[in-house]
């Protein structure tokens, strides 16, 4: 039988889709990309802000309305929506015939199964169980880059994130399991591996007593295979010494950090909830540059939250045009029900968030664009991500460019190569020759 799968949300998210996939393909079900021919669909949802909880929602009503005009004869419904709405979906959408919590992917076969026999079930169990790992997965990301998620959970509890909810409190991975893991994924071809939770930097303190991304690092990097290795979501005031010795000595750990710090406004990162303030903000990222100077920083900024006054605006907007990071993205305020920010007085206008988030974004195009006319004239190594065969043209990232968030590098080969065909996920030397915005421009060079 065919089944068609829905992956919504964060990448955190995705590897737990890859893991279903995984099960179910060695279970004998044929994916497809076209839901018509579906007999099946599996939506793995996510309801981090509003908008993504109306995508899953929305995805949810579609299958469902062809479950009861086409030959759609299960609908399996997983992830963060399912976990926190359980109820809801079972009363509100009764085409829906299993759901399944966030640490309940290893129940998907046994579900679909349960499924096709006409039996509904319900499979969501408690958010703070083991997480599920060591699971083979099917990468659904071309195979020559992957994510892997080194922990489950986030004990932070800022006031306006509904994650402890749906996903609970901080549990690591064993590191053995990710270096298997790693192993495998590297024998399959993935080159670049990107290390994601819900906070990497704490990795390792719940099963070995202290910050251990260091020694997972080290590790990963020894497998033959595995040349780029880059981190997603370090919360700031995690950031330790020997981290950042083991990104600025191992060749193999890009020089790039996803650094999310919401905002910088003292009285904002307090109700918050946040453990920095524009003090400490200021510490690490100069500690970072300093010694590891080009490092590239990316982070998240919400605009709008309850209480911001203009003042406290103003001093967000001063603080990124001085910090001026390499790459930054700006979320409107949600207010997730069940979040302690959802209960605050003095919420923004929906008008004014947004006015906000794109003042924030205008100014930041402006520093992204001064920085990338600063790379003109460099000579990079990039990964091979495809070609634009009308135009001759390859596309590629440099260590700068983490995939489907940050931008690309275009550039033709040599003339006397013009013929050359590269191959997803290869490396080549390019020279920086024109700036765009967010993307470059080059030509293929020797190495420096």
């Amino acid at each position: 039988m065919k089944l068609y799968f829905i992956s919504l949300g964060c990448d955190k998210n995705l590897v737990d889709s890859e893991m279903m996939l995984g099960q179910l393909i060695e279970h004998g079900i044929q994916i497809t990309d076209d839901p018509e021919e579906a007999e099946a669909v599996v939506i793995n949802s996510c309801c981090f802000i509003g908008d993504a909880k109306e995508e899953s929602i929305r995805n949810i009503l579609e299958m469902a309305e062809r479950k009861k005009t086409g030959q759609l004869k299960a609908l399996l419904v997983g992830g963060c929506l399912s976990q926190r709405y359980q109820e809801e979906i079972r009363k509100e959408i009764p085409e829906v015939d299993a759901i399944l919590g966030t640490m309940n992917i290893d129940r998907i076969v046994e579900a679909l199964d349960h499924a096709l026999q006409g039996e509904t079930g319900n499979y969501v169990g408690d958010c703070n169980a083991v997480p599920v790992f060591g699971k083979k997965r099917y990468l659904t990301t071309g195979g020559h880059y992957a994510y892997m998620k080194i922990a489950e959970g986030c004990n932070k509890r800022c006031t306006y994130c509904i994650i402890p909810y749906v996903r609970g409190s901080f549990r690591s991975i064993p590191m053995e399991s990710l270096l298997k893991e790693a192993q495998e994924l590297a024998e399959q071809g993935v080159k670049e591996l990107i290390l994601v939770a819900q906070e990497t930097t704490l990795y390792g303190v719940d099963l070995y007593g202290e910050k251990s991304l260091h020694r997972l690092l080290q590790e990963l990097a020894k497998i033959q295979g595995i040349e780029w290795i880059r981190v997603l979501y370090c919360y700031p005031e995690e950031i330790y010494d020997a981290l950042i010795d083991t990104m600025a000595t191992e060749p193999k750990v890009c020089h790039y950090l996803d650094l999310p710090i919401q905002h910088a406004s003292d009285p904002i990162l307090k109700r918050m909830g946040r453990k920095t303030d524009q003090q400490d903000l200021r510490r690490i990222i100069g500690t970072l540059r300093s010694r590891i100077p080009d490092i590239c920083l990316r982070t998240t900024l919400i605009s709008g939250f309850p209480g911001e006054t203009q003042e406290d605006f103003e001093e967000l907007y001063r603080f990124v045009n001085e910090m001026e990071f390499d790459r930054l993205g700006v979320f409107a305020y949600s207010a997730e029900e069940g979040t302690p920010a959802a209960s605050m007085p003095d919420q923004v206008p929906e008008e004014v968030k947004e006015q906000r988030r794109d003042e924030l974004m205008e100014l930041q195009q402006e520093i992204a664009f001064e920085k990338a006319q600063e790379r003109v004239g460099r000579t990079f190594r990039i990964m091979v991500e495809g070609s634009l065969p009308e135009e001759g043209t390859f596309v590629g990232r440099t260590y700068m460019d983490a995939p489907e968030v940050d931008g690309f590098v275009f550039f033709e080969p040599r003339p006397e190569e013009a013929a050359r065909e590269y191959m997803t996920g290869d490396y080549e030397y390019v020279t920086i020759t024109e700036a765009r915005e967010y993307d470059l421009i080059g030509e293929v060079t020797d190495p420096e």
